[in-house]
């Protein structure tokens, strides 16, 4: 059944109405005021819609059979982001697929769903949207339980296509990287990847182990996603300014594997967590990767250091 646009933009005004009144608490400081969402292309038919700094951002597949989603950032944002994707497409918004499963990835999963988007995931995401989210930053933290109207529709365990407006989009899973449910999604004939936050410009790479995320995986995901890239292709980070290309993600991956390889010496001689840190194995990257606040070298290396056999996750008696 087709809706009219503005029918959609009515439920959705409705929808968010509710979610942001639930939402209140959440968002005591107005941490949402003022967020401007712009829509760039990327290549074919995908556009790029993304907020100040880059978290979150989210792919919009349009034509004349209607508008596919990749991520919905967070509840607030929602009716901004329909915004957004009215400046590329007065279409339906059909579908969305949800990359992993954090707030600022799927928050807006309530509002489109009560306008009619139907929301793909993969399975392992659905399970965990059944209980309160953990989410890495910080130490870890918790939020609550997304609403049931908020859940995937349809989950699948390995791939699922979808075959509208001329092309073949194919949705997969990567392996266990940023978390155990990391979803690609590839636009072929458009030439365009969305990584979700396995990939990132802002940051070293967030592997959240409270939600199945390893090191292993984001490497062997990072080479998945290099081998499906030409020299044209453009690439949409879960967190980042801009649509880069395949030579960002080589650039990414070359530091993860620096890193670990500096870190694994550090290991074979012996040395504890706390001589690892001194030891400063980022030192020659952190002016690139480390600029941001709640995700750096003292994130990332003892994630990679516990994983490497290292011993414990945490420095001293912490």
């Amino acid at each position: 059944m087709t809706r009219h646009p503005r029918l959609v933009a009515a439920a959705l005004t409705a929808a968010c109405i509710v979610v942001a009144a639930a939402a209140g608490e959440q968002n005591p400081g107005g941490r949402f005021a003022g967020v401007e969402l712009t829509a760039v292309p990327a290549a074919g038919n995908v556009h790029m819609v993304t907020r100040p700094g880059g978290g979150g951002n989210v792919g919009v597949f349009a034509g004349p059979d209607g508008v596919l989603l990749v991520d919905s950032l967070f509840a607030p944002l929602a009716e901004r982001l329909i915004a957004a994707v009215r400046t590329v497409s007065d279409g339906e918004i059909r579908f969305l697929i949800n990359t992993h499963v954090h707030p600022d990835h799927i928050g807006g999963n309530g509002p489109l769903a009560a306008a009619d988007v139907l929301i793909f995931a993969h399975d392992n995401l659905r399970v965990r949207m059944l209980d309160r989210l953990r989410t890495p930053r910080r130490g870890g933290g918790f939020s609550p339980q997304p609403a049931a109207g908020a859940r995937p529709v349809v989950t699948y365990n390995d791939t699922v296509s979808f075959h509208l407006n001329g092309e073949e989009v194919r949705a997969f899973l990567a392996p266990p990287a940023h978390t155990d449910g990391d979803t690609f999604v590839h636009f072929p004939e458009s030439d365009v990847l969305h990584l979700g936050d396995v990939f990132r410009t802002t940051s070293y790479p967030i592997i959240d182990v409270y939600n199945g995320g390893t090191l292993a995986g984001t490497v062997e995901a990072l080479e998945t996603a290099i081998g499906l890239a030409g020299p044209d292709t453009r690439v949409i980070p879960g967190h980042g300014v801009r649509v880069v290309g395949r030579d960002a993600m080589v650039e990414f991956l070359d530091m993860i594997v620096d890193v670990r390889d500096r870190v694994h010496d550090l290991i074979s001689e012996g040395r504890s967590l706390d001589e690892v840190m001194a030891a400063a194995p980022t030192a020659h990257y952190d002016a690139r990767w480390g600029q941001e606040a709640t995700w750096t070298a003292n994130d990332f290396v003892p994630i990679v250091y516990h994983e490497l056999g290292g011993g414990s996750l945490y420095r001293g008696n912490e």
